[in-house]
């Protein structure tokens, strides 16, 4: 049962984290006549996503279980009892969160990164 509310933690996190990349990446292809700036601006968003993934780890306990999308995405005789319930399925979606974060993070370090080196290989040449 564990692994189960584990993997639906992971969907359900993976599923909002997708939606925002898809804005970020919408959003970076409008502004892709000048790359440094998409690659930064694309940076700073995921940063933006990495933050908000923190404040909602951090959240995570104290959310009540029956309001997640984990607790809809239960079959109910998959349910765990209240007294557990709150602790395991906070805890799940308090570690996906800080996974995502992790990646969220090192994505916008990648992007950063590719706009620095994208403004000194490429602009200012003739």
């Amino acid at each position: 049962m564990l692994q189960r509310i584990e993997r639906l933690a992971q969907i359900s996190v993976a599923r909002g984290c997708g939606f925002a990349g898809l804005a970020i990446l919408t959003f970076m292809i409008g502004l892709s006549g000048n790359m440094v700036v998409a690659l930064q601006t694309g940076g700073i968003l995921c940063l933006l996503v990495c933050g908000l993934l923190l404040l909602k780890a951090w959240l995570a306990g104290q959310r009540s279980y029956k309001s997640t999308e984990v607790w809809l995405m239960l079959a109910p005789q998959e349910r765990p009892g209240s007294e557990i319930a709150q602790h395991v399925i906070g805890t799940a979606l308090c570690d996906t969160c800080l996974r995502f974060a992790l990646l969220a993070s090192r994505l916008s370090i990648g992007l950063l990164a590719s706009a620095m080196l994208y403004a000194l290989i490429f602009v200012g040449q003739p």
